[in-house]
């Protein structure tokens, strides 16, 4: 009797302890699942759910988590840990072993991947895989300061350059229902600038732990993305309808898709064929001499296609029409604006921070400036809609030379966090403006492999302005004359062209959607 009610007793308060561990799982729970549900209703929103769009924009967003990750890592390593003299050294050695070759070998990239169009989720998951394995050799490099902290840093950079193409290339086959390429581009680009800023802090409080953490996170976060790239949908490894870029800037190929061989009309072409047949019928030739006369014609014109096929020289960027010429170099400017800041302000900031912060703050405060200014600019030119492109450049990057100029004339922490806002807000939405030429002016056909090539000439850009930067002594003024001195030579050289492609209205080709 007793030993009954003792059992009663043991399982009548089991029940309100296992109830409580059950509100606390829930309650441990509920945040995790709820951000996942947020998450996942904002990236599938209007269509991109049903598309696979909404896919791609998760992946991204795990591509910027692990790339900040590894970003935060080699920063520590290369520049906080040393004296400002070495690490100028260790951050041209950087640029010259990882930054030069990179620009190297990306325009490589892009032609590799156009041979391999069947496989986009493979070699997806494979530029992952390769960054997860990767981060496992930074963290040993990073403990033991080896130089194998280089080569595996331009491993690191040619797989997201891969993945980069194969995205660019991807994000055309999962276009919603009534979805511009820009528009779509511009979200799977907020997307990965809302996991880059979440991810930061997380970054840096796993650098806390140890130089090595955050790699071991970003070794976490890329086998995931490996996992999620399988996820996308199949038809993203469909290359129907596309073909490999090849841009010139005379009618034939400006004004439609190039996707034939014109052979010029010779005595003994097609026309002339018939009329020898019409003729021969009437002598009354054989039939049989007529088709050999014939198939020898068929292979002579064969032959002569197949010379001026070789003979045809390959068009470059430069002849994909004047709009998107102009905005290109005005892209590039702003690009290797980009690069002249990080690197002159990282170590000006370094040995004369902002008033009454340390150089950590003050270089924290100058990138959430321009990551914020970045993010707002990717969100802007989503609600334009790629309205009047070359009126959008020339607004914002004038903007940007004022702001650069008085920068400069009145040096301060204030004035610097400013320009860097201005440039990020600026560079994002002239990069959605050049997409949106692209899709205009270039055909459909072509158009991918457009976006890859100009965004290799923007990464080139970049790498000089950051040896710019790291040449310069530390002189505010001076280093912020020079910056606005760079993207006042892209603005004033392309200036006049834009507006008069936005007079013309530019050239459509293909479908814009």
């Amino acid at each position: 009797m007793t030993s009954t009610r003792s059992s009663s007793r043991k399982a009548g308060g089991s029940g309100p302890v296992r109830r409580a561990v059950r509100a606390v799982g829930r309650a441990l729970h509920l945040p995790f699942t709820g951000t996942a549900r947020g998450i996942r209703k904002a990236t599938h929103a209007h269509g991109a759910g049903e598309s696979g769009l909404g896919k791609l924009i998760e992946l991204h967003g795990v591509n910027g988590a692990g790339d900040v990750m590894i970003t935060v890592a080699l920063a520590s390593t290369v520049f906080f840990s040393v004296p400002t003299g070495q690490a100028r050294g260790r951050v041209a050695l950087y640029l010259a072993i990882t930054m030069l070759p990179f620009t190297l070998l990306a325009p490589v990239i892009g032609p590799l991947l156009d041979r391999l169009p069947h496989g986009r989720r493979a070699a997806m998951a494979g530029s992952m895989l390769a960054r997860a394995l990767l981060a496992l050799v930074l963290a040993g490099a990073a403990a033991g300061g080896g130089l194998e902290l280089y080569p595996a840093a331009l491993g690191v950079l040619v797989a997201s350059k891969a993945y980069g193409v194969v995205r660019s290339a991807v994000v055309p086959r999962l276009l919603p229902p009534r979805f511009s390429l820009v528009k779509a581009n511009s979200r799977v680009t907020l997307g990965g600038l809302l996991a880059t800023g979440v991810a930061a802090p997380v970054a840096a409080g796993l650098h806390m732990v140890g130089p090595s953490w955050p790699l071991y996170g970003a070794f976490v976060i890329f086998i995931s993305g490996t996992v999620l790239s399988f996820q996308l949908p199949h038809k993203v490894d469909s290359a129907k309808g596309e073909a490999k870029a090849l841009l010139a800037a005379d009618e034939e190929h400006l004004h439609g898709p190039h996707l034939h061989l014109h052979v010029p009309h010779r005595p003994g072409s097609e026309a002339d064929r018939k009329a020898k047949e019409a003729a021969d019928e009437a002598a009354g030739v054989s039939a049989g001499r007529a088709a050999a006369e014939k198939a020898a014609q068929d292979a002579k014109d064969a032959k002569a296609a197949k010379d001026a096929a070789k003979k045809e020289k390959r068009p470059s960027l430069r002849t994909v029409g004047p709009a998107v010429t102009h905005a290109l170099v005005v892209n590039a400017s702003q690009r290797c604006l980009s690069g002249f800041l990080i690197f002159f302000l990282a170590f000006l900031l370094r040995d004369h921070p902002m008033s009454g912060q340390s150089a950590a703050v003050s270089l924290s405060i100058v990138g959430v400036s321009a990551g914020a200014g970045n993010a707002l600019g990717t969100a802007v030119g989503a609600w334009l809609k790629a309205r009047a492109p070359e009126i959008i450049i020339v607004t914002v990057v004038a903007v940007v030379v004022g702001v650069a100029v008085l920068s400069a004339l009145f040096f301060s922490a204030a004035f610097t966090a400013c320009l860097a806002a201005v440039a990020g807000f600026a560079q994002a939405l002239s990069k959605l403006s050049l997409d949106a030429l692209i899709q205009r002016d270039v055909p459909e056909q072509v158009r991918n492999s457009a976006f890859a090539r100009s965004e290799t000439t923007l990464q080139m850009a970049w790498v000089v302005g950051g040896g710019i930067g790291i040449s310069l002594p530390l002189n505010g003024a001076l280093g912020l004359g020079v910056a606005a001195a760079i993207v006042g030579t892209g603005w004033l050289t392309t200036v006049k062209g834009l507006l008069a492609a936005a007079r013309h209205g530019g050239q459509a080709h293909g479908r814009v959607a």
